[in-house]
């Protein structure tokens, strides 16, 4: 299958490997979140040529992730996360947290510290009916509405 097809399949963990799937969209997606917002920041943060970093831009924009604006002061644009953009960041956190556990042998290079509280940002799965944590021992997929005729559940789900 080739990677374009891949927004055809009815997979809610497929498709957005199309938007996702390489690691220089996931990089501009945590410097727009520390803050970066114009083009040379991204380039500088990143190191990235130019055009992969318009072609990265220009998806994120098209799937309304980021949203390209004059900024508030000055004569330059900037990319500003959408509310779309902003729901991706606990996918963000969970990767960090994998990355802590199994990829930082001297520990954690920065903690993510709650605003106005001594705790820290996790990403957790719990269900959303009794609040108890899951992993995937806990899940079984079930046919969903957005399933088609003659798909199974296991042919789209993990």
């Amino acid at each position: 299958m080739r990677y374009e097809e891949l927004a055809d399949v009815p997979c809610s963990i497929t498709r957005p490997l199309v938007i996702f799937g390489d690691r220089w969209t996931l990089l501009i997606l945590k410097f727009a979140f520390s803050g970066i917002r114009r083009f040379n920041g991204f380039q500088s943060a990143l190191g990235i040529s130019r055009s992969r970093l318009q072609d990265r831009l220009d998806r994120l924009i098209e799937h309304e992730i980021l949203v390209k604006r004059k900024a508030a002061v000055g004569a330059h644009e900037e990319y500003r996360l959408t509310q779309k953009g902003h729901d991706i960041y606990p996918i963000l956190m969970a990767i960090r947290e994998w990355g802590d556990t199994y990829m930082a042998p001297d520990g954690p290079p920065a903690r993510y510290a709650h605003q106005g509280c001594t705790g820290e940002a996790h990403a957790n799965l719990e269900c959303d009916v009794c609040g108890k944590a899951m992993t995937a021992r806990d899940v079984l997929p079930e046919a969903g509405p957005g399933l088609l005729a003659g798909q199974s559940v296991n042919q789209v789900a993990t």
